[in-house]
């Protein structure tokens, strides 16, 4: 983690045991991985359950994956370890391999539930008693409550915890009527929404900056900050991902799920402790205090040749691309908007959060000072994995006279001595998850908040506007925005460390 990342309290859990010097030791866990053969699993997942095997950070654990191939314990074994090898960030040597290798098994859906059980308890009886279960369910939303069936029948709930993908729903009542099946199944205090995005060491830096810092908490308001900018541009197609991609589309794909919850971060008021319940708390005001989304603040785009690829309607109206502007009514943001865009094959893939301070008086600067001319201050949060900070400002320029250029001082965790502890996202939630600690996860009362505000723009979209591959979006974009400016692309490039 970086030097800048906040220490969240998390009383233990149940299961969980208090280690000498007072550091929390996790019961042994048995994660039963469905959809373990999906592109997730490969990319994200499994390198990332390999990498806290081999860790302190995770306890003991046994990985049972399932999914619809028939597939031997060897065969999976030898799908996880090319994973690894392709995607894994921390490379394990072969014994750290070896070792975990030994822990996974494979259960073909097709057994049933009485051979997942079966599995499962073999896993637990290698284990101990105290063992703890984890279903991370990576499987598309359809097929999400014919899993929690199947570990109702298997007997699987007791003990255990569930980590739901998004989206969850795709409005408010099928939002509502998916939390109410789960929860005849799993208790709230169970169930763990995944957002990855708030798992980056970029954006838990932002309660950092803001609780720990005189310097900005005071700032942080209406009557100094102008605008808020939330930039998530991808250079990535559908990826075969067509069937999903064209009955949710870039607002219920992003926006619900990823873009309002970080601005969640940004608003929020100061929770009463950094612990899930009081984080949860605030950030479901925020959305509570949210606008609703009107149709006529948002711009729905769609990339030239979308509607000619597999699977994809020929007269689809599935936007690709969207640019939005949404308020919060409270007393601390109203008056300030707070811009989100996201898209499909755009000019650059990144993910920035912008603060643009209000202007100071330029009335005792002499004409041609420059004072003003590359736009207002800026706090900027690169939320990549190699995660940035810069705060920009007027300086003068050295030399005679007044002449002013714009300078910014920047951060990086890859500039710490402790860059080597950064988590990947998935990492640090499913960490999170078998911890139970709720702070970087949903609640079914805020997904179903955004949906009841969505209820405008579901029912009355504005129709897509073309764009070319490779661009920033459609040119209606820069009206939404005016008289501002979207940040990116970036005029001058991030320094490197060197």
């Amino acid at each position: 983690m970086s030097d800048l990342a906040p220490q969240t309290i998390s009383y233990p859990a149940p299961g969980s045991r208090p280690s000498r010097g007072g550091q929390e030791i996790l019961a042994p866990h048995v994660i039963v991985l469905f959809g373990a053969t999906g592109d997730l699993a490969r990319r994200k997942l499994l390198p990332g359950m390999a990498h806290l095997a081999a860790s302190a950070l995770a306890p003991d654990i046994q990985v049972v994956g399932t999914s619809l191939e028939d597939m031997s314990d060897d065969a999976f074994r030898t799908f996880a370890h090319a994973a690894m090898q392709e995607f894994g960030t921390h490379k394990l040597t072969e014994e750290q391999w070896d070792t975990f290798a030994k822990n996974l098994c494979y259960v073909p859906q097709s057994a049933g539930p009485e051979a997942l059980a079966q599995a499962v308890a073999d896993a637990e009886a290698q284990l101990g008693p105290d063992t703890r279960r984890l279903h991370y369910l990576s499987v598309p939303p359809k097929a999400a409550l014919a899993v929690i069936t199947m570990l109702r029948d298997a007997k699987l709930v007791e003990k255990s915890r569930v980590v739901m993908e998004k989206p969850f729903g795709t409005d408010l009542t099928s939002a509502i009527i998916l939390n109410d099946q789960v929860h005849e199944t799993f208790r709230e205090s169970q169930i763990f929404r995944i957002d990855h995005f708030l798992g980056k060491e970029a954006a838990q830096n932002i309660l950092a900056f803001r609780f720990a810092n005189g310097l900005f908490e005071p700032i942080w308001n209406r009557n100094f900050i102008d605008h808020v900018q939330i930039d998530i541009p991808e250079t990535l197609g559908l990826g075969g991902r067509a069937n999903f991609y064209e009955s949710t589309g870039a607002y219920k794909d992003m926006v619900v799920t990823h873009l309002l919850q970080v601005m969640a971060f940004v608003a929020m008021e100061p929770p009463t402790a950094l612990e899930p319940r009081a984080i949860s708390e605030e950030k479901n005001k925020v959305f509570r205090s949210m606008l609703p989304i009107d149709p006529r603040d948002v711009v729905r785009g769609q990339y030239s040749g979308y509607r000619g690829e597999d699977g994809v309607a020929r007269d689809s109206d599935t936007e690709t691309f969207i640019a939005l502007r949404a308020g919060i009514d409270n007393w601390r943001w109203a008056g300030v908007p707070f811009y989100l865009r996201t898209g499909k094959r755009l000019a650059e893939g990144a993910r920035i959060i912008s603060i643009a301070f209000k202007e100071a008086p330029k009335s005792m600067f002499p004409a041609g000072s420059g004072v003003g001319a590359a736009g207002p201050d800026h706090l900027t949060f690169d939320l990549a994995d190699a995660s940035k900070v810069s705060l920009s400002f007027y300086g003068k320029r050295p030399g005679p006279g007044m002449k002013l250029d714009k300078l910014s001082m920047q951060f990086s965790t890859q500039e710490t001595e402790r860059a080597g502890d950064v988590l990947e996202a998935y990492e640090r939630l499913i960490l999170d998850a078998m911890r139970g600690d709720h702070t970087l996860f949903t609640t079914a009362e805020g997904i179903e908040s955004l949906w009841e505000r969505s209820i405008p723009l579901l029912e009355d979209p504005p129709p897509v506007k073309p764009y070319a591959p490779g661009t920033w979006g459609p040119n209606a974009i820069h009206q939404l925005i005016a008289p501002h400016a979207w940040r990116l692309p970036f005029e001058r490039a991030w320094r490197e460390h060197r």
